[in-house]
């Protein structure tokens, strides 16, 4: 018996959350695993029902699920609260420091039958597979804020960026385990000719190389990163960097894939780990049929891999994913000429098809 906890949240979230049960519901009955859904309110959402983004009672059910599946928080109706109020940051953030969940981890790859899709040349980004882990609770995200009136009027905003050497030290091992079990290639992206805090991130992370002779250490600045993915992105393999550039970085990877409606991701560092499609609450498509469900869905099968140890089980879902792909299936997102279009629900009853 898996225990699951279920935050369908806002916008397309409550759409593509039950798809990705269907899945799980359908591999469950191919191999014989049972798993328990218990669904809470996140966002907005919980905003509505109970006066915030993150009831105690959403918290005390992900503590005791072995994972969570997240579908996606905010939107334009919550815009207007106050800071610790809107869904983004009186949820998420909150939910990642309380569970323990200090490190993202965002692959992406570029499936053959869409390598066309990308805005990049088919040339660049055919065959790409790139694993990226983002330092989640500490930062620019987590640091302190406040603001001060000016003497000549105005105001000034103050962030704080701190990182210890243990936050440094704990993500950065994780991305070494992560590089021996692919390419043994890590990228360590800093800024560190400019910011004390990133020249800490790469002395902790020169230190613990140590530990790990056999993976190829490398550094690159933030700035060159974001030009490189673009320039020739099969250079990297790993890359482990920290809160806000991983932020920036994943969203700007997943556009080589295609579309942000394709990729998965995994928060994970503490007890459960929580899974969820890096693309937002798309409140403009909300409640149409229109949304991608294979980010979520392939959070699904990351879910089976990564917390249950599952791998026939994953590996059945991605296959019949990528069946769905190849025989020229696409939901609006990926559209390409000669291509059939499908709604949410119906992508998925192809891949459930093919899953069976």
């Amino acid at each position: 018996m898996y225990k699951i906890a279920l935050l369908p949240g806002d916008g397309i979230g409550p759409e593509i959350v039950p798809q990705a049960v269907k899945v799980l519901e359908a591999v469950g009955e191919k191999y014989n695993r049972e798993f328990q859904f218990e669904t809470a309110l996140i966002g907005g959402a919980a905003y509505d029902a109970t006066g915030h983004p993150l009831p105690e009672e959403t918290l005390e059910l992900c503590r005791r699920s072995d994972a969570i599946l997240l579908g996606a928080v905010g939107g334009p109706k919550w815009d207007s609260l106050e800071p610790h109020l809107r869904p983004e940051r009186g949820a998420l953030l909150p939910l990642r420091k309380a569970l323990g969940l200090y490190a993202n981890l965002r692959p992406a790859t570029v499936k053959p039958s869409l390598a066309d899709a990308s805005t990049l040349k088919e040339d660049i980004v055919s065959g790409l597979d790139i694993m990226i882990i983002r330092e989640l609770t500490g930062g620019l995200y987590f640091g302190q804020k406040h603001r001060e009136d000016l003497p000549e009027g105005g105001q000034k905003a103050v962030e704080t960026l701190e990182y210890s050497t243990a936050e440094v030290e704990r993500v950065a091992r994780l991305g070494f385990e992560m590089a021996r079990k692919r390419d043994n290639r890590l990228m360590s992206v800093d800024k560190a000719n400019v910011l004390e805090s990133s020249r800490l991130w790469r002395e902790v992370v020169e230190e613990l190389a140590k530990e790990y002779p056999d993976v190829e250490l490398s550094h690159m600045y933030v700035d060159n990163a974001a030009m490189q993915l673009v320039r020739n992105p099969k250079q990297f393999d790993v890359m482990v960097t920290e809160n806000m550039f991983g932020d920036i970085l994943t969203d700007l990877a997943s556009q080589l894939t295609g579309s942000i409606g394709m990729l998965p991701s995994a928060s994970i560092g503490g007890e459960v780990a929580l899974y969820e499609p890096i693309h937002g609450s798309a409140p403009d498509i909300a409640g149409q049929n229109l949304a991608n469900p294979i980010a979520t869905i392939l959070s699904a099968a990351m879910m089976l891999r990564v917390s249950f140890g599952l791998e026939q089980e994953a590996q059945a879902i991605e296959a019949a994913v990528n069946s769905v792909l190849e025989q020229g299936y696409r939901t609006g997102d990926i559209m390409q000429p000669g291509m059939t279009s499908l709604g949410t629900v119906e992508m998925t009853e192809a891949i459930l098809k093919e899953l069976r």
